[in-house]
């Protein structure tokens, strides 16, 4: 059976996930979380794109990204598992399929759910119980918006600046940041924005569809 088109287009926003294969651990130490951010930001640098919040979870990965070229981010996308696969063959002598299949791409609409949505990536460790506040998980891009650590694979949030006219004031204000239900619904649904976003993102990726461009 043929695998269904890829919603990814060049110039776009979306909400990258991977994950191990059968939900494995794929980060045993903090090395391991070290390594992978070492290779994003190796490979970002040969196939650009802009990364807005990540998180990097034991068993899986969350990125909010726009890409420059839906192919080039593509090739990113598979050099950065494969790499990772290798290093984690080498030192953990890993046999099999390592990752679940190709990475999930959700769409996300440019709308004022975009900073929440990914705040709600960098409170993935919280909602699992790893940790009982988002500042006390290192892999993740909280620390960026929340505590102003330099970050340089970070591409700042489109909408950050919104919310105040201070460094210390967007930083309070993007800690105090609440998550709407619109946010929590929208996370497991094919397109990732308020209603009006979505509807124009799939006016979008069903025009690209009908014309027969690449994904």
């Amino acid at each position: 059976m043929p695998r269904p088109p890829r919603f990814l287009l060049s110039h776009s926003y979306y909400h990258i996930i991977v994950r191990g294969n059968n939900r494995h651990r794929v980060f045993k130490s903090n090395l391991d979380c070290q390594y992978y951010l070492e290779l994003i930001t190796r490979f970002k640098i040969e196939h650009p794109f802009d990364l807005y919040h990540y998180c990097l979870m034991p068993n899986h990965v969350h990125l909010l990204v726009n890409t420059k070229s839906a192919e080039d981010f593509s090739r990113f996308m598979k050099k950065l598992n494969l790499a990772y696969f290798y290093h984690f063959k080498r030192y953990y002598g890993w046999v099999g399929h390592f990752w679940q299949g190709r990475f999930k791409s959700q769409p996300v609409g440019k709308d004022e759910y975009f900073i929440q949505c990914g705040k709600y990536i960098e409170l993935n460790p919280v909602r699992a119980g790893i940790t009982e506040k988002p500042e006390d998980y290192h892999y993740s891009s909280y620390h960026h918006y929340a505590r102003g650590v330099k970050d340089s694979l970070i591409t700042e949030d489109i909408f950050y600046q919104d919310l105040g006219s201070s460094i210390a004031e967007r930083q309070k204000s993007y800690e105090d940041l609440l998550i709407s239900d619109i946010v929590k619904e929208n996370y497991v649904k094919r397109i990732w924005a308020s209603k009006l976003q979505a509807n124009s993102e799939s006016v979008k990726i069903n025009y690209r569809l009908k014309h027969y461009l690449k994904y």
